[in-house]
């Protein structure tokens, strides 16, 4: 997997400098616009919990990006996370982004590969520019992160096809409405579907003012694993004890779960300002286990997670606001943003997390993010922990 990482980057650097000699290489009449680019996330985090205290130095993320593209009406993007390591799903060198898209027209573009969830503001927006320590939690476990359903992490991130546009022009030439829909796989990324059922998702948004958007999106689909689980179920052949049930051991079979959700957004950015607010709902049941390596046990253990049962639902808002304007780009920004995520629909599990902190931007190409978290988590015997957390990100 080393292997095939390092020659992968080679070919990508390699494409990226014939495009960079455009003046002395001429490049084919249909290709164009080709640029490598990456970035890269340093974290220092420090966690309160009791019985489970942290204080480490962390390598949040690590990404390089090839695009371009073709005909001038097709755009094209490949990118590659290479942080961690390759028995660890959540953070082993992987694709997540491969795709190419039509864009002739603003009204209708045609995507297909792999790509972000049409689901939420949040999800498509890049982890610097998101500007906290994490994406919000109703976001990471309803949008295709770190999923509740128990799909291993795949960065909000599926296989599929997707139509969007922008139409419906005011006087100053700016879109109103924008529409966006796909089918996918429903199993994340770099994954076959599984059970033959594809997940449709799509949104819609207002763009009333400059800088405004509010809109609603929808998910219908389902997740599935095949592996082995036993269910207690209804007795009908007993005579004798009414109510009676049995137990069925299932093989080597496939177990989907139905997944419905839906999630209404706003959002005003503009002159340095960002406020945001997003409220996700979802129904349908988890796996117990979460995959974390396709080659062990709890790939194929598709018994339920009875615990967190067929609901789920946050919300989290958000402010980030200019604070001082210095030379050269560079800015400070102060932040806050209240948290709340209950994974069974109910506040006796409910996980509040009420941050504040500030963002020093040095150029384009440097931010250094800075936060503290009060936590408050039902699930734990000492509910209150606080958390620290400093990241220094890079981008070329």
């Amino acid at each position: 997997m080393k292997k095939g990482i390092i020659l992968a980057l080679m070919a990508l650097t390699a494409v990226s400098a014939s495009a960079q000699k455009k003046q002395t290489i001429e490049l084919p009449s249909w290709l164009s616009n080709v640029k490598l680019s990456g970035y890269g996330m340093t974290q220092y985090q420090y966690s309160g919990q009791k019985n489970a205290e942290s204080n480490s130095f962390n390598i949040r993320m690590g990404r390089i990006a090839l695009e371009g593209r073709i005909a001038d009406d097709f755009y094209w993007k490949t990118q590659i996370q290479f942080n961690g390591n390759t028995s660890n799903l959540g953070a082993s060198p992987r694709m997540v982004d491969l795709f190419a898209e039509w864009q002739k027209y603003d009204y209708f573009k045609v995507k297909i590969g792999q790509f972000k969830n049409p689901f939420t503001f949040e999800n498509p927006m890049h982890p610097i520019d998101q500007g906290f320590m994490g994406y919000s939690q109703n976001v990471s476990k309803l949008a295709g992160f770190s999923d509740r359903a128990g799909e291993h992490a795949s960065n909000g991130r599926d296989i599929g096809l997707q139509l969007q546009g922008d139409f419906l022009k005011n006087a100053n030439g700016r879109n109103l409405l924008h529409y966006q829909i796909g089918v996918f796989n429903g199993q994340g990324i770099n994954t076959k579907d599984v059970d033959n059922q594809k997940n449709v998702i799509g949104g819609v948004w207002v763009m009333p003012v400059s800088g405004m958007r509010i809109g609603a999106f929808g998910w219908t689909g389902s997740y599935a694993r095949k592996g082995n689980w036993t269910e207690i179920v209804a007795d009908p052949t007993s005579s004798v004890t009414p109510g009676a049930t049995k137990e069925i051991t299932h093989t080597n079979e496939v177990r989907s779960l139905n997944q419905n959700r839906y999630a209404f957004s706003f959002e005003y950015k503009k002159d340095g300002w960002t406020v945001r607010s997003e409220y996700i709902h979802s129904t349908g049941k988890a796996f117990a286990k979460s995959i974390t390596n396709f080659n062990d046990a709890n790939a194929k253990d598709c018994n339920l997670n009875e615990k967190i049962g067929d609901k789920a639902q946050g919300v989290y808002g958000l402010v980030i606001a200019p604070l001082a304007q210095l030379p050269k780009n560079s800015r400070i920004d102060i932040k806050a943003r209240y948290d709340m995520y209950q994974p069974n629909g109910k506040n006796n599990m409910q996980k509040t997390q009420y941050e504040a902190g500030l963002n020093f931007h040095i150029g384009k190409r440097i931010s250094i993010l800075t936060e503290y978290a009060l936590v408050n988590d039902k699930t734990l015997a000492k509910h209150n922990y606080s958390m620290a957390d400093a990241e220094f990100c890079f981008r070329f």
